[in-house]
């Protein structure tokens, strides 16, 4: 089934951890959350309709950020909290859609936003930097510094250990997140790194970038196992399955392709 949810400008797109909630960010700079209808609306309109079909979700909230186009959206492992980067980091919650705080750090609009695997730890980049926050203490932990260039992609590992930044600088860099502190730089790309992502497993990295490619690495060695080609246009997202066993890439060229992903 496909709906059109229709109404801004989205930038940037995010399913909560259950599935029930759809939060996207806008260019006006609002946060908007989609919701299936309440079991009792549903029962004085159509028995046979279920959260699972996408038609009959509807805006639930908008959440005002501070006015600029919002970059990255992403819920806590929980679901409980949002975060949005525009100029600024803001951690919303879910449940009241309000602002619990928000974080200044970074010099430049923030591209990317993403949460550790158990909650505690936060990653924004945008400018040449990645800084870590503790979301409990809302304060910040480190400024990782490495790049040269505009910060566009954050992910953690599932262990938590680890996290990969992707920039402009056409790099992946790899950080001991306890130790915050660069591990390695990935040099493969030709163009600017725009999305980042692990294997289930941890053991092997997925970047896309600008050149159109999709690079797998190894993370325990380092070096790159496969180079992936098929799009036409700059990779803008990378996700692989729950098993590990398929990788899916979407483009600026309308695709979004399938990908045996080779994970260990």
């Amino acid at each position: 089934q496909r709906a059109t949810l229709k109404g801004h400008n989205v930038t940037f797109a995010a399913f909560s951890p259950d599935g029930t909630t759809l939060a996207f960010g806008a260019r006006d700079g609002g946060v908007l959350l989609w919701r299936p209808p309440s079991p009792s609306r549903q029962a004085g309109i159509d028995q046979s309709v279920t959260d699972d079909d996408p038609s009959m979700w509807k805006q639930q909230a908008t959440m005002q950020g501070n006015g600029l186009g919002v970059q990255t959206v992403a819920f806590s492992p929980d679901g409980t909290m949002l975060v949005s980067g525009d100029d600024s980091v803001i951690l919303w919650d879910v449940e009241s859609q309000r602002r619990l705080d928000t974080l200044q750090g970074h010099e430049a609009r923030v591209q990317a936003t993403a949460f550790s695997p158990d909650g505690n730890t936060l990653a924004s980049g945008g400018d040449n930097t990645v800084i870590l926050w503790d979301v409990a203490k809302k304060k910040r932990l480190a400024t990782l510094k490495g790049h040269k260039s505009r910060v566009q992609a954050t992910a953690f590992s599932p262990d938590g250990n680890t996290l990969a930044s992707g920039a402009d600088d056409n790099t992946v860099i790899l950080w001991n997140v306890a130790k915050k502190k660069r591990l390695a730089t990935l040099k493969g790309h030709a163009d600017w790194v725009q999305a980042v992502a692990f294997s289930p497993d941890g053991a092997t990295l997925a970047s896309g970038s600008s050149d159109d490619n999709v690079i797998l690495w190894d993370v325990e060695s380092r070096k790159p196992l496969t180079t992936l080609k098929g799009h036409t246009g700059w990779v803008q997202s990378v996700s692989f399955s729950p098993d590990g066993t398929m990788l899916a890439s979407g483009a600026e060229d309308g695709t979004v392709l399938l990908w045996r992903s080779f994970a260990k």
